[in-house]
């Protein structure tokens, strides 16, 4: 409990999740407290949240180089941005499979059950953002679904 706090106090985020990921599979079938979906919820979008905001300020950047015709700088910020997606798909596919795995199966309240189904749609919802094509409709029905659910 005091390495969640203090990694909360700290904006330790990325650490903050590791620390609730363990805590969650720990847990087996017995769900979260309010507490611990809190701190879950809020380091991941925090983590989630400071790189879909890069990721934004990446096509921006993106856009303005192709507009001036810097071709080298367009493929630098592509490089950059393709690693942002990896990171953004990594942390949602987390989430995602930890709710699938532990956590809306270990729900036993009407309450956690709907953070938990709101959560993942919120988590698709992210990936509509970065994603493309058929990933992204597949990502937009999940949202849906999801948040209907709930």
């Amino acid at each position: 409990m005091i390495k969640k706090l203090l990694t909360e106090q700290a904006e330790q985020y990325e650490e903050m999740v590791e620390f609730m990921e363990k805590v969650a599979r720990s847990l087996h079938s017995k769900e979260l407290t309010v507490e611990e979906r809190n701190l879950l919820s809020m380091a991941y979008k925090n983590v989630v949240g400071s790189r879909c905001a890069l990721w934004h300020i990446i096509l921006s950047i993106e856009q303005k180089e192709e507009g001036k015709g810097n071709e080298d700088h367009v493929a630098t910020i592509c490089k950059y941005g393709a690693k942002i997606k990896s990171e953004l798909t990594k942390i949602c596919e987390g989430i995602l499979t930890l709710l699938d795995g532990h956590l809306i199966s270990s729900a036993s309240s009407c309450e956690s059950k709907v953070f938990h189904l709101k959560m993942k749609g919120d988590y698709h919802r992210y990936m509509v953002e970065f994603k493309t094509a058929a990933v992204r409709r597949e990502a937009i029905d999940n949202t849906m679904t999801m948040y209907k659910a709930a």
